[in-house]
C-alpha cells in the first residue's frame, strides 16, 4: 500500500540557480546532486533538495529536457517562465513568521500572510517562476 509522496518534480529554468535559491532561500537542505548517464551522451542531472530533520520529503530541482522531447521541454520552459505553474503547498506552524523570515531573505511573495477557511496562507514565487503556498493549517 502506498503511504507517502517521497518526490516531486519542480521543473526549474536553471538548476544551479534553482539550488541556490532552494537552500540559501528557503533554507532546504540538498540531498542528492549527480549526473546520471554518460555526460557526452547527454547525462541528465538529478538534483533533489528537502526542508531539514525531513528525510522523506524531496523535490526534485529538474531541467524541463528530463524525460522531454525538445519541443516539450521548450513548452514547460515557457510555462514556468511566465509563472503558470503553481507547484504545491509548503506547511509551516507560523505562516507570518515564516513570511517574514523567507522575505528578509529576499523571497518574492504575491500575496502575504491571509485569513483563509483553511488556515493562514502566503503565496511566493521561486526563482524560475513557480508559485508556492506556504500554509498554516487551523487546529483540527
Amino acid at each position: 500500500m502506498i503511504d507517502r509522496m517521497s518526490h516531486t518534480t519542480v521543473w526549474v529554468l536553471d538548476q544551479d540557480s534553482a539550488r541556490s535559491f532552494y537552500t540559501g532561500k528557503l533554507g532546504f537542505e540538498v540531498r542528492t546532486d549527480v549526473v546520471m548517464g554518460p555526460e557526452s551522451e547527454g547525462g541528465i542531472r538529478w538534483l533533489t533538495v528537502g526542508p531539514p530533520g525531513r528525510p522523506d520529503q524531496e523535490l526534485i530541482l529538474a531541467d524541463p529536457a528530463m524525460g522531454h522531447d525538445p519541443s516539450t521541454a521548450g513548452q514547460i520552459r515557457e510555462l514556468v517562465a511566465k509563472g503558470a505553474l503553481g507547484t504545491g503547498v509548503m506547511a509551516t506552524d507560523d505562516c507570518h513568521a515564516t513570511h517574514a523570515e523567507l522575505a528578509g531573505r529576499g523571497v518574492e511573495f504575491l500575496q502575504p500572510p491571509a485569513e483563509r477557511p483553511y488556515g493562514i496562507e502566503a503565496v511566493f514565487v521561486d526563482d524560475s517562476g513557480n508559485w508556492f503556498s506556504l500554509c498554516q493549517r487551523h487546529p483540527a
